[in-house]
């Protein structure tokens, strides 16, 4: 299990480009109460491919990077540096979407990060993002 796939690992293999990764497994995330998803039983559900690069992309944007021991220092988004710099709305979004794409780049599953999106609610106070990525798997879009 490596530093950066913080939760669960997987020994099936894939082929894409003669690059040999295990297939992507993570555990499924209830993303409103913010816990772990179980079964009837009491275990862990797990997800694979894109369903669980869902889970890996939401985790890896809620990590401050360099914040914990647990984590690579590639893991994680960089968002302290933003607390009180003045910048305009249009520098402060092309630098948030720069350590978006930072921040999600160091996964291997990732082909590119194809586009994206800032929503403004709240009269500003709320900034919702959608990323349209592209994986082994093909593509995908989240919302966060």
């Amino acid at each position: 299990m490596s530093a950066e796939f913080p939760f669960i690992g997987s020994t099936a293999i894939i082929e894409d480009d003669d690059d040999r990764l295990p297939r992507f497994a993570e555990y499924s995330w209830d993303f409103e109460k913010d816990c772990f998803l179980y079964d009837e039983h009491g275990r862990h559900v797990v997800l694979y491919e894109n369903e669980a690069m869902k889970v890996w992309v939401y985790k890896a944007l809620q990590t401050e990077r360099f914040a914990y021991l647990a984590y690579s220092w590639r893991y994680g988004i960089q968002l302290k540096p933003f607390i009180g710099k003045v910048m305009s709305v249009q520098d402060r979004k092309n630098e948030l979407k720069r350590v978006i794409i930072e921040c999600l780049m160091v996964n291997p599953y990732i082909k590119s990060i194809d586009k994206v999106e800032f929503e403004s609610k709240d009269k500003g106070n709320i900034l919702n993002t959608t990323i349209t990525l592209t994986t082994i798997y093909g593509e995908m879009s989240i919302y966060v």
